[in-house]
């Protein structure tokens, strides 16, 4: 190695490259999967509902990982900082591969890159609990504590899926969204049983959030599509399960209302959003717009970059 520094060095390497930034040359998103992961998509899945419930999947942690950075510098403990920034990668790490299998199923062969920052937001097709902001610590917690719970129900299932790329990152999400529903789920517990403030916050947290829940358990088209192949799972059916979970840590956390209802009385999900207001048909609001203004800033104001 020569040069006065290791990003000299590096730099040398790429000499003459004028799109070239420090951070590239990652290892390609699909290469940690199992070995022998075949990319081709089964003859019987439907390529092109295969690259949307990608890009749902994609798009719900690529958003919520965004959210969750914006805790830097600003969590209530170095701790909490350092968690909230790792579970952030985690769902980063999802969304790159997730990604990735949406621009080989779509056959444009779009990258990570390209479907991460240009894209406009009516083109996202995020769940809209994700897009939300961040609130307090409280509102922060009830949303991870729902959102984890929810995608480890849908991974831990769609571990089986009849893709295979799909299958294997399912299975490698499971055990990152279990500790995720784990964090969420003790910081529910010290705030619920804490102070009357504490309280206060999470149940003001979870009554902002509880609008956003229906479409969590509505099953897009596409979904039940993918879902007669054998490729998705319909979130309904994972309705049970999540509220039975988020019961018991309510009522260990001694909070009066129901999040989503009790396993005994197994509740219908709230009614699915339209079209319209579904974000998985692209309908976002403003919250969305800003984050992606600045998630996107410096791909966008350097296209040619190799980022």
């Amino acid at each position: 190695m020569s040069g006065d520094s290791a990003y000299d060095a590096i730099a040398q390497e790429h000499t003459g490259d004028a799109r070239w930034a420090f951070g590239t040359g990652f290892t390609a998103p699909l290469a940690g999967l199992p070995a022998g992961t075949g990319t081709a998509v089964p003859p019987d899945v439907p390529a092109g509902d295969l690259a949307v419930y990608c890009l749902m999947l994609g798009d719900d942690a690529l958003v919520l990982a965004q959210r969750l950075i914006e805790w830097c510098t600003d969590a209530p403990e170095l701790e909490e900082e350092v968690a909230l920034a790792n579970i952030a990668l985690d769902l980063l790490g999802q969304a790159r591969l997730l990604l990735t299998r949406a621009g080989q199923a779509d056959g444009t062969g779009r990258d990570e890159d390209a479907l991460a920052y240009f894209r406009d937001p009516g083109e996202f097709r995020n769940v809209r609990l994700a897009e939300a902001g961040n609130g307090d610590f409280g509102r922060t917690i009830a949303r991870l504590l729902v959102f984890a719970t929810w995608r480890l129900a849908v991974f831990t299932r769609l571990a089986g899926s009849a893709d295979p790329v799909l299958a294997a990152i399912a299975a490698k999400g499971v055990n990152e969204l279990a500790y995720h529903r784990d964090y969420a789920a003790q910081w529910t517990l010290r705030l619920g049983l804490g102070t009357d403030e504490s309280h206060r916050r999470l149940t003001a947290g979870l009554a902002a959030l509880r609008p956003l829940l229906g479409e969590l358990f509505a099953v897009h088209p596409v979904e039940d599509r993918l879902a007669g192949h054998g490729a998705a799972v319909r979130p309904e059916e994972v309705y049970g399960e999540v509220a039975a979970v988020l019961e018991q840590v309510r009522t260990a956390a001694g909070l009066d209302q129901p999040i989503l209802g009790t396993s005994a009385s197994a509740p219908p999900p709230p009614p699915p959003p339209s079209a319209a207001d579904s974000g998985r048909d692209g309908a976002h609001g403003a919250e969305l717009v800003a984050l992606l203004a600045e998630m996107q800033s410096v791909a966008r104001e350097h296209p040619e970059a190799t980022w």
